[in-house]
This record gives structure tokens, C-alpha cells and sequence, in this order.
């Protein structure tokens, strides 16, 4: 049962991922929880509810060229019967002033419960390392 639960919570994440890729935000807030709390790179800090993280998605498409960059470079999958984390490392990349665009790597911690027999993203961590 927790391999199966694994491979729901990977593939979920894999369609976001092909989501995000695709500019399809409603594809993206898919499987959120209208309550979900989100940690990212760019302020804001934390994003709370459904609402705030679309924001977010809107504002890194402002600044992304027509194809997106969002790629799983590992992922990693913990899942019980209802309760499962992810953690993974990404790479998307980032136009510079001089319109090139340069590597971004960061890291992904998602938790998700499920609810009515169906995962649901409740909270999204992006991080980048200091430097």
C-alpha cells in the first residue's frame, strides 16, 4: 500500500511539474488545498490559501520567456496511509538583464494528506542555499 501511495504522491507532483512547464494554472493550483501555506525564494516570505499561491505563480510567469524551464532533477517520496512528504531538487532558470538566462537550482519539500481517498498538497517549501 505505501508503494502505491508513493507513486501517487510522485506522479502528482510530476503532472505539476509538466503543469507548471505548460503555464496551465489551473493545472498548477490542481490538488492544493484551499488552506495550503507556501515558503518560496521571492517575497513574499509565506503565501496562505489558495489565492496568494496563484499569486505567485502569476508573478513567475511575468518573468519567464515562452518556454518554462521546471524540471525534477530527484525526487524523493515518504507516504503512509495519509500522510506523505516529498522532498526533491529542481532546476528552473531565471532571464538575467542581458536576457540570458542563467541555471536556477533550488530545493522542494511538499506535505500532503489525503483526503477522500485523494492526495492534497497542504504546504510547498522552496528554498535556495545561502551563499
Amino acid at each position: 500500500m505505501s508503494q502505491t501511495n508513493e507513486n501517487a504522491v510522485r506522479d502528482l507532483l510530476e503532472r505539476w511539474a509538466a503543469a507548471v512547464r505548460a503555464k496551465n494554472v489551473s493545472e498548477v493550483l490542481a490538488n492544493h488545498s484551499p488552506k495550503i501555506r507556501m515558503f518560496d525564494v521571492p517575497p513574499p516570505f509565506e503565501s496562505r490559501g489558495l489565492a496568494e499561491y496563484e499569486q505567485t505563480w502569476r508573478l513567475f510567469y511575468s518573468s519567464q520567456p515562452d518556454r518554462v524551464a521546471f524540471d525534477i532533477k530527484w525526487l524523493e517520496v515518504v507516504a503512509g496511509a495519509d500522510v506523505a512528504f516529498a522532498f526533491a531538487h529542481m532546476q528552473c532558470v531565471e532571464p538575467t538583464e542581458k536576457v540570458r538566462r542563467t541555471p536556477l537550482n533550488f530545493r522542494l519539500t511538499v506535505g500532503l494528506r489525503k483526503v477522500e481517498g485523494r492526495w492534497i498538497i497542504v504546504h510547498e517549501h522552496h528554498s535556495v542555499p545561502a551563499t
